[in-house]
C-alpha cells in the first residue's frame, strides 16, 4: 500500500510521529495502561526509591548512543 506517509522524507515521518505522540500526550486520560504495566511501573518506582543513585541521566544515555552510532550532530 502506497500512502502519503511513504512519500515523506524520514525527517518528515519522524516529525509526524512526534506530532501524533504530542497529541496523544495532551489527553492522558484516553491512554489505557494495562495492570501488567502498572505493576511494572510501580516496581521500577520502588526500585528507584530504594536506590536513587542507580539512575543514569538522559543526557549520558543520549551521548553514549550517539557515540556508538558515530553521530556528530
Amino acid at each position: 500500500m502506497n500512502t502519503a506517509f511513504d512519500g515523506m522524507t524520514t525527517d518528515e515521518q519522524i516529525g509526524l510521529v512526534q506530532d501524533l505522540w504530542d497529541r496523544i500526550a495532551e489527553r492522558p486520560e484516553n491512554v489505557v495502561v494495562s495492570e501488567t504495566w502498572r505493576q511494572e511501573l510501580a516496581r521500577r518506582a520502588a526500585e528507584y526509591d530504594a536506590n536513587p543513585d542507580i539512575v543514569i541521566p538522559w543526557e549520558q544515555v543520549r551521548d553514549e548512543i550517539r557515540a556508538r552510532l558515530g553521530y556528530e550532530g
